[in-house]
């Protein structure tokens, strides 16, 4: 009996990594957050947690506080920030049959970015609109919205009674609506691969004809890499500045992946990866580009071949 809730309790982490990456938008504070809710279900005394009817429902409740925490102290953060703060792009995962494999080689369970799935809740689009949101209204928009718990396991959550936390979700909802985020266009891979080809060639008139004229590129260094400070808007700025980025990068090299889902690119150097750029696209065009450039937030990507 002991074995078999030690094993529900093991089994709740994919789910919890999950939630964690929604509400904070980085692997790395997604995975200290499960752990902390972990390392307090530890914490109490044995006859304690066997009183727990549903421990993936308490370890819900305490990752969301600790997430509800961390995204307080996170907008102090993000204000001495260099540059544009985006949320940490992913990589496709592992697939299901290697996870077993990934748990024996790293001894410590799957790497974390390989239980995240890839759905509309995670593209980079939807990513920046939830860093709009009150840490309050994040909470209550992920997990009644996205993961469909009840208002009033949210309560528990938010310290609100249920009606607050659905006004809290309504409103999350009007930013979501207000912001138009996109799904993935039909032909979002052929757009992203003439992009690849032309900003390997350097072909600034080829970049200019893929953008949308209003087009809007984001770039974050963290003041560990260089880049823009603040958006570049404009086709002309922005093959402009890609450009003279492949001119700065001798030997680089442009790989099509998935970020976070949809198809984007992967830039190399020297064999390691320094950029992860995700898009936006509508009517043949790309109107957003999200490019991560802090190696901090890049450590997913340190397998990518």
């Amino acid at each position: 009996m002991a074995g078999t809730r030690t094993d529900e309790v093991a089994g709740e982490r994919r789910q919890l990594i999950n939630v964690a990456y929604r509400l904070l938008g980085s692997l790395a504070e997604a995975e200290d957050a499960v752990q902390e809710a972990y390392a307090r279900w530890y914490a109490l005394p044995r006859n304690r947690r066997e009183e727990i009817v549903s421990p993936g429902a308490w370890l819900t409740t305490v990752t969301g506080r600790v997430c509800l925490d961390l995204l307080g102290s996170a907008r102090a953060r993000r204000e001495r920030y260099v540059g544009a703060w985006l949320p940490e792009p992913l990589p496709e995962p592992l697939p299901a049959s290697l996870h077993g494999l990934a748990v024996r080689d790293r001894g410590h369970g799957a790497d974390p970015a390989d239980q995240v799935v890839m759905d509309e809740s995670v593209t980079m689009a939807f990513l920046v609109v939830l860093e709009s949101m009150t840490p309050a209204e994040r909470v209550a928009f992920v997990l009644h919205d996205v993961f469909r718990y009840p208002f009033a396991e949210i309560a528990g959550v938010l310290g609100r009674t249920p009606a607050a936390c659905k006004q809290l979700a309504a409103s999350a909802r009007r930013r979501v609506a207000a912001a138009r985020v996109p799904v993935m266009a039909a032909g979002q891979a052929g757009v992203v691969r003439h992009v690849k080809q032309a900003w390997e060639t350097k072909d600034i008139a080829a970049l200019v004809e893929l953008l949308d004229p209003a087009a809007v590129m984001t770039a974050d260094g963290g003041g560990m890499a260089g880049t823009a400070l603040r958006p570049i808007e404009g086709a002309a700025r922005i093959a402009q500045y890609m450009v003279a980025i492949a001119g700065k990068a001798p030997g680089l090299e442009l790989l099509e992946r998935p970020v976070n889902g949809l198809p984007g690119l992967v830039a190399r150097s020297a064999g390691a990866v320094i950029a992860v750029a995700s898009f936006d696209v509508a009517d043949g065009r790309v109107t957003r580009i999200w490019a991560v450039r802090n190696p901090e937030k890049l450590r997913p990507w340190a397998r990518d071949g």
